[in-house]
């Protein structure tokens, strides 16, 4: 686990000191009272905040419910009256509808950044889909860049992605991730090809990021495909390597395909590579993709 600096952690109380207070006086509770009702002493209270309590998690809950607001809104930025009301709204909505609502706000309001989003593809799914190989074929036809993702997040951060797991955590790793396809979007506005890690979808604004900028393609497979290509490369990410390619692993390809799928349908376009060569699977794909102007 990424333990914080001392400098982030005096940061990250003060913060959390700041909200507490915040929400207490948009409450009109005293100290006292937040106390009584929470069940947290007085002197505890004044510690959070003033940036230095030793705060876990259950006292932020119990202070949370003495607020009666969740432990998510006091952990975020309070916010303002009139997005309240959206986003209760929202809160009504199921995935599809919300993906909807985005699109229509989107451009209602003018706030995607669509401008030549069809000279850039990108290649989503999971490996063993062809990502690579088709991507690279792709790019090759239309004479524009072929990059993958993940080899950018690693020269945008100097070093391997094992290390900037170990060294950044999983947040650090998306911050990379944001950075490195806003500058591939800005640095290839006549065009590129290019390919994603496979969890990029679950990732929300990361996922709403690509698809705002990229014509998103979803490449995918069988089960039973995906994993007789994976093992076949020698590559058993992101399954569990000790079990091999045994009908367990099979359990969690599917498992992770079948929690991922709705996410990956909302792509611009569907090239599934099941039982397909190699090139019939190209020419599917030269199909799914606006043509290059």
């Amino acid at each position: 686990m990424q333990l914080m600096t001392d400098p982030e952690a005096k940061a990250t109380l003060a913060e959390l000191g700041t909200r507490v207070r915040a929400w207490r006086a948009r409450r009109g509770m005293t100290r006292k009272q937040l106390a009584a009702d929470s069940g947290l002493s007085e002197r505890f209270l004044a510690d959070v905040e003033g940036g230095k309590g030793n705060v876990s998690i259950n006292s932020l809950e119990a202070a949370a419910r003495a607020l009666n607001i969740t432990i998510l809104e006091l952990l975020q930025d309070a916010p303002r009256p009139a997005l309240a009301r959206v986003q209760s709204l929202l809160g009504r909505l199921d995935e599809g509808q919300l993906d909807q609502a985005y699109a229509l706000l989107a451009a209602s309001f003018g706030l995607a950044d669509e401008q030549g989003r069809e000279k850039r593809v990108a290649l989503i799914g999971l490996r063993g889909a062809g990502k690579s190989t088709l991507g690279a074929q792709l790019a090759a036809g239309r004479g524009v860049p072929f990059v993958e993702l993940d080899r950018e997040i690693e020269r945008e951060a100097g070093t391997s992605m094992n290390e900037i797991l170990l060294l950044h955590g999983q947040a650090g790793l998306r911050r990379l991730e944001r950075r490195a396809l806003l500058r591939i979007a800005e640095d290839n506005a006549e065009g590129v090809v290019m390919t994603t890690g496979g969890s990029i979808v679950s990732e929300r604004e990361t996922f709403d990021l690509l698809q705002s900028r990229f014509w998103c393609v979803w490449l995918k497979a069988s089960p039973e495909e995906h994993m007789s290509r994976v093992v076949a490369q020698g590559d058993m990410r992101p399954f569990d390597s000790t079990r091999g390619a045994t009908s367990e692993a099979l359990d969690d390809l599917r498992r992770i395909l079948a929690s991922r799928e709705p996410l990956y349908a909302r792509a611009d376009a569907v090239v599934d590579t099941a039982a397909r060569s190699v090139k019939q699977s190209f020419k599917d794909l030269e199909r799914a993709v606006p043509a290059p102007r």
